[in-house]
């Protein structure tokens, strides 16, 4: 379909002008409005304004300039139709071969504090969408630009097919069309929707990221949708696989829990060892005796720049991914020595008060993120001895980690490190039993450590075993029908236990 014609009308200027000289230059007839007009001609290049194309004024402080029939119907009709090439003829409506438009920054103009909601409604863009569409619609004979980054493409198929461009070009912008306006619409409805996020619908428009190689397992698809990118970027290794992108964001969540020097290593979403120190080779050496076998194919994640002596002491462990705000040359040389090893660089921690989707028979739940950084001011005193200092330190190390394991969590925690970890039992108890044997194994003595569990303790039973295994404190939600059993169970045992009044389950 060979261009002849074209309307121009963006917001966004980035690379108009070299775009329109190429059309110039392909002897392109180009109509514009506005702003954009002003700005081609600026340039030298000849432009006709809408207004003296359709015959109709702009009017009404610009809100109609381009609904006219004599636009929508060179967008519309359709040139394989005799009937239609008729009407058009009649009507004078001559064919509109590309469009090139973006809209009105809606969402940036209501993300300032201070818009008020007047210019907020001025900011509704309704005729650029409008040409959008209709292009869009027709795009087996119409192509259609929304995105400065497509003008190059566009201009390389005009140049090689003699001003034409490919069906299959056509298709593929008309996509990122519908796609734009779906969330541009989105925008809209949530504004003027006031600011809950629970409304009477749920819909979510992402652009796709990448296509990957198969999700959890080799017979599933699975694709990556957003702006992962942005805060995460790949600097070596093997292609991301989905459960690695799982792992990263478990990794990245649980490390945004601590301000000091921290080393976390996860495994299938679950920590297996965290530790603090004063730099970050003490930070690991915490958090790799809690379980040496556990991080085999596992992540690690550092909340400071990778250090050459960090670097030197995880290269000789099989990880899958290590991830850190920055990779100084002599750490990278280290790490990069393997070639499949994946390298992440993380730009910033994503804002805290996301929303997690998940699936669900007909349809999707959707919550809150659980709180980060969460504080324990409020927290009650449930039993005769208060936690000493060193205590209470180890309560909310362990607190800041339990809340990231799979329920039934459970974590033995000293001050600056993890002892032993308990996931996804099916008795909160075993889940105890398990991080008591784990902390064996790595030969880690739990006197004096504190427990902490993601909820209540509905028996006494698992206080008891974590007292046995030599806990002296204990951080939970309280809430069970027993707790006041379980008190009593801690004070005959000597420990100290604070209650929080929030539930950390994770499923």
């Amino acid at each position: 379909m060979k261009i002849r014609r074209a309307l121009l009308s963006v917001t966004d200027k980035t690379g108009l002008v070299a775009f329109a000289r190429g059309l110039a230059a392909a002897g392109v007839e180009m109509l514009s409005t506005g702003g954009t007009a002003a700005t081609l001609r600026e340039a030298g290049l000849e432009v006709k304004d809408v207004a003296e194309h359709t015959g109709f004024p702009e009017m009404l402080d610009g809100r109609v300039k381009t609904l006219h029939p004599v636009i929508h119907g060179g967008l519309l009709f359709r040139r394989d139709l005799p009937a239609h090439e008729a009407q058009a003829a009649a009507h004078g409506i001559a064919p509109i071969d590309l469009v090139v438009v973006n809209l009105y920054a809606f969402a940036k103009t209501v993300a300032r504090g201070d818009v008020t909601r007047e210019e907020a409604i001025e900011n509704i863009d309704i005729g650029g969408p409008s040409m959008l569409r209709s292009a869009a619609k027709n795009h087996a004979a119409v192509t259609v630009v929304c995105d400065p980054g497509d003008y190059a493409e566009v201009l390389r198929e005009m140049k090689a097919s003699d001003g034409a461009t490919s069906s299959g070009l056509r298709a593929r912008l008309a996509a990122k069309v519908f796609d734009l306006t779906a969330r541009y619409d989105r925008a809209i409805a949530d504004y003027l929707g006031g600011p809950s996020p629970r409304g009477s619908s749920f819909s979510c428009a992402l652009p796709l990221a990448a296509g990957l190689r198969y999700g959890e397992n080799p017979h599933q698809k699975a694709e990556l949708y957003g702006r992962f990118s942005e805060h995460l970027e790949q600097l070596h290794g093997k292609e991301l696989s989905y459960n690695n992108i799982l792992d990263i964001t478990a990794a990245v969540d649980l490390i945004a829990e601590f301000s000091e020097p921290t080393v976390a290593i996860l495994k299938h979403t679950n920590p297996c060892g965290v530790g603090s120190g004063g730099d970050l080779l003490a930070a690991w050496d915490k958090a790799f005796a809690t379980d040496r076998q556990a991080p085999f194919g596992g992540i690690i994640i550092a909340n400071r720049p990778m250090t050459e002596a960090l670097a030197g002491a995880i290269a000789g462990i099989f990880s899958e991914v290590i991830i850190a705000p920055d990779f100084p040359p002599a750490a990278l040389d280290i790490l990069q020595k393997k070639k499949n090893l994946r390298l992440m660089k993380l730009r910033s921690l994503p804002e805290a008060a996301s929303r997690d989707v998940r699936s669900v028979v007909g349809g999707l739940l959707v919550q809150d993120h659980d709180a980060r950084g969460e504080e324990l001011a409020g927290s009650k005193l449930a039993t005769r001895r208060a936690p000493t200092p060193e205590e209470q330190r180890a309560m909310d190390f362990g607190w800041k980690v339990v809340k990231h394991v799979k329920s039934n969590a459970i974590v033995f925690a000293g001050p600056d490190r993890t002892l032993g970890i308990g996931a996804g039992q099916m008795s909160r108890v075993d889940s105890v039993r398990i991080a008591v044997w784990k902390a064996g194994e790595a030969g880690l003595s739990l006197a004096g450590s504190a427990v902490a569990s993601d909820a209540f303790f509905p028996f006494p039973d698992g206080l008891i075993a974590a007292a046995a295994a030599g806990a002296t404190a204990a951080i939970q939600p309280g809430g069970s029908v027993r707790d006041e059993e379980v008190v009593r169970a801690a004070d005959e045992r000597g420990l100290a236990m604070v209650l929080t009044g929030k539930r950390h389950f994770r499923h």
